[in-house]
């Protein structure tokens, strides 16, 4: 979400200036450096947590919302008649392609759901915007390497929304983790239960809705008749569109899942699962799914179960560090320890302090203001790492089989789960 030809010439410069001398060289592309400019950003994809994301943004005092953009026009006129109640005033675009060609975006929000991140990620970085993109990062392995090279080619700076890792009592926990102080660990359990899920009942297909662009929502997903199931929130539980709970929750918890062991690619991969607690209702992915992760010295064990809230350690979501000295439990409320007996100390419940998301906003656009990468709280980079562990997993599951991840040829070695690497593209999109 920059400015277009100026912002690359310094993106891919080497030379290194100081921002007083960018500002003079270049007044406008700087803008934000100055007291009386602001950085211009836009969103798209602003019915859920798009639309969450460019509130956490709008935040920061150094940042002025410029333009809006919704397939659904719906949406996008009641989105604008709240800013408007705000005394902002934006433009609004129903096709995002408009919107990035516009020069008076700087920053772009990708809200959009997960089947369309990877494509308005790199047309965004290809149109010279910074980026705050949506989690899961892409929909597929091989839409995340392709994200990853597009941002390393256009050196633009994008943040993923995994939130939590700007949060000080995560990062407290993992630093106790890391201490040693809970012995080896040799199993780490994630999960997410989600009492408030309940059943999809199916409905029959219906025309579409007026002022929605239908064939724009779908993009490279296959076409098919609309279906209020498929739409808006719930597009998540199909695979044409998302990953369901595993890329949902999953990519939050197992993030810290990996953080905490200092972990990346697994050896195997494992699941079991279905759709157990409503097996007639209209979804498609797992209700319920366990899943094993095989690591040299310990397994990560990822469990997500809808309808009920009785998850491990009596929290509905979290990460549980199983050592030799004691269990360090941690969610988005905060992190506690419980000692074997007699080996270590427990630690009492240490609660969370402050707003992930408004902190992840900040963070970005402090790195968007120095043009610094590397003080993105979830780069580009972690955000790939996370979404393709989730994909394994996921993987795993539509196969039925134990899976063995090979890093030199990034692959699996075996035809069906090879397949799934790569999302499937129609309508004449291809992963660019």
């Amino acid at each position: 979400m920059m400015h277009s030809s100026r912002r690359k010439f310094i993106k891919n410069s080497t030379t290194v200036v100081s921002i007083a001398g960018l500002t003079a060289m270049f007044p406008k592309l700087y803008a934000a450096a100055g007291a009386d400019k602001k950085i211009r950003v836009a969103a798209i994809g602003i019915n859920g947590m798009g639309w969450a994301d460019l509130n956490a943004i709008l935040k920061h005092p150094d940042v002025l919302c410029t333009a809006l953009c919704d397939v659904d026009d719906n949406v996008l006129q009641k989105r604008i008649k709240e800013l408007e109640g705000r005394g902002i005033k934006v433009k609004g675009f129903n096709d995002y392609r408009d919107l990035l060609k516009s020069k008076d975006v700087d920053v772009v929000v990708v809200g959009t759901p997960d089947h369309w991140h990877c494509l308005q990620m790199i047309e965004a970085c290809q149109a010279g915007k910074d980026v705050y993109v949506e989690k899961p990062l892409g929909n597929s392995i091989a839409e995340c390497r392709s994200m990853v090279a597009a941002v390393k080619k256009s050196k633009s700076i994008v943040q993923v929304g995994q939130w939590q890792r700007s949060q000080q009592h995560f990062r407290d926990a993992i630093a106790f983790v890391h201490s040693g102080k809970l012995g080896k660990v040799r199993l780490v359990k994630a999960w997410a239960y989600q009492g408030w899920m309940k059943s999809i009942p199916v409905k029959p297909d219906a025309p579409v809705p007026a002022g929605v662009n239908y064939d724009l929502w779908l993009g490279p997903a296959k076409k098919q008749p609309f279906n209020p199931n498929r739409f808006h929130f719930d597009f998540r539980w199909y695979w044409d569109y998302a990953g369901g709970l595993m890329t949902d929750w999953g990519v939050h918890m197992l993030d810290y899942a990996l953080l905490g062991m200092k972990a990346s690619t697994p050896i195997s991969i494992m699941a079991s699962g279905g759709k157990f607690a409503y097996p007639q209702d209209a979804a498609e992915t797992p209700d319920t799914l366990t899943t094993v992760y095989e690591f040299e010295g310990f397994n990560i064990q990822w469990e997500h179960a809808t309808g009920i809230d009785g998850g491990p350690y009596g929290k509905n979501h979290g990460v549980a560090f199983i050592g030799n000295n004691g269990t360090l439990v941690l969610n988005r409320s905060g992190w506690e320890v419980i000692p074997e007996k007699g080996r270590m100390d427990g630690v009492a419940f240490q609660k969370s302090v402050d707003d992930g998301l408004d902190l992840h906003a900040a963070n970005f656009i402090e790195a968007v203001k120095s043009r610094d990468s590397s003080a993105l709280n979830c780069s580009v980079q972690a955000g790939a790492d996370i979404a393709i562990f989730a994909q394994m997993g996921n993987i795993a599951y539509r196969t039925g089989k134990k899976i063995y991840w090979n890093q030199d040829t990034g692959s699996f070695g075996a035809e069906d789960a090879d397949q799934l690497i790569s999302a499937s593209y129609h309508n004449g999109y291809q992963l660019i």
